[in-house]
């Protein structure tokens, strides 16, 4: 078992409080921007931001599927963390000034299963996991 790190960026022109508005807003703006690869997408609780329980499916490859239930903090003004209920997946949603409008980081991090199937996972996962969050970014760019 070892930890599983997937980083995706995107730079936009907007200001960054507009950027983690959206990105904050788990009942509506969230809701549009997942891609095909999460399914089942709920508000168990709250709606915007620190305090918003969010449930779903994320599809990370064909045969990789985990039921995520995340509690959602925001340790600083420009992060929110999705901490899911059920496993060790993370996800960290950094907004920070950059020029005139914002850089935006996603990290998602979990520990990875041993053996066979953990290093398939360390190899495919990523993948999935990374095309998931640069289809929300892109997602996110149409809508500022």
């Amino acid at each position: 078992m070892g930890q599983i790190n997937v980083v995706a960026e995107r730079e936009f022109a907007a200001p960054p409080g507009q950027v983690l508005e959206l990105v904050a807003d788990y009942a509506e703006t969230r809701a549009q921007l997942w891609p095909e690869n999460i399914t089942g997408y709920r508000v168990l609780a709250g709606g915007k931001g620190a305090g918003t329980r969010i449930g779903y499916r994320l599809h990370a490859t064909k045969k990789r599927i985990r039921d995520v239930t995340a509690e959602v903090t925001a340790p600083d003004e420009s992060t929110l963390v999705e901490a899911d209920q059920n496993s060790t997946l993370r996800t960290v949603w950094r907004v920070l000034p950059q020029g005139d409008g914002s850089h935006v980081t996603v990290t998602t991090t979990w520990t990875g299963a041993g053996g066979v199937g953990g290093f398939f996972e360390r190899i495919f996962a990523p993948i999935g996991v990374r095309k998931l969050w640069n289809a929300v970014l892109d997602n996110l760019g149409t809508r500022l």
